[in-house]
């Protein structure tokens, strides 16, 4: 087991990076889904049960806007594990690159970045861990669905899922939003719900990002995820 973090020497995200995702985040916001790059802290707190498997380790970032996460995964890993990157923003995704172009020759895993969906991206890997970082409550149920079934995919039997959640979204949409976003918002919640069911679960508050976050982490061996039953959830 390798728990120890260390320097890869890669591109670390820094002013430029917050500037691009600040730019981005105002374009786009419903795909980026924060208003701003996820803390150390946070990083820390999702990339931390990749330290539990024994190596060599695969895993899988989802959604890994700047980099911020990705970072943190390159100082946990080593040359013998491979981790694949997925973002579908292209301007992110070359921002990526440029931060894993030479992790393996500095001490740090293979790493592959695909400029993707994740429900897109075929291949016969099977990963240890999947950190997802993204905004499911801004997606539609259906596509919850369909990128929940690709993890269930893509995990190895006792593998681990991680991801966030921002404190207070659903109080806060509740005084802003549409009745249309609320109820959507309510629908992704409840399959989130019904997905960690089938697994050991923990979660812990990151108030030391902004704005607070929730980490949830999931273990077990996966089953295949059932197809929907209410024909609504996919509304």
């Amino acid at each position: 087991m390798n728990d120890k973090p260390r320097s890869t020497r890669s591109v670390r995200p820094g002013v430029n990076s917050s500037a691009m995702f600040l730019r981005e985040a105002f374009d786009s916001f419903r795909d980026v889904g924060a208003v701003a790059p996820s803390s150390i802290s946070l990083a820390r707190a999702m990339t931390a049960p990749v330290t539990r498997f024994d190596g060599p380790r695969t895993v899988l970032e989802v959604g890994a806007g700047t980099g911020p996460i990705t970072t943190a995964l390159l100082d946990r890993l080593s040359p013998t594990d491979r981790l694949d990157v997925v973002e579908t923003n292209p301007r992110f995704a070359a921002r990526l690159r440029e931060l894993t172009r030479d992790a393996h020759r500095f001490g740090g895993p293979r790493t592959h970045v695909h400029e993707s969906r994740i429900e897109l991206i075929k291949n016969d890997i099977r990963y240890d861990a999947i950190v997802s970082g993204l905004p499911f409550t801004n997606f539609a149920p259906g596509t919850v669905r369909d990128i929940l079934t690709r993890y269930d995919e893509l995990l190895t039997g006792g593998g681990c899922l991680t991801y966030f959640a921002y404190r207070g979204t659903r109080r806060l949409r509740s005084v802003t939003a549409s009745r249309e976003s609320v109820r959507r918002h309510r629908q992704v919640e409840e399959l989130l719900t019904e997905y960690r069911q089938r697994f050991t679960v923990d979660c812990k508050t990151i108030w030391a990002n902004l704005p607070p976050a929730l980490v949830w982490e999931l273990s077990r061996e996966v089953l295949p995820y059932p197809a929907p039953s209410d024909p609504q959830v996919n509304a």
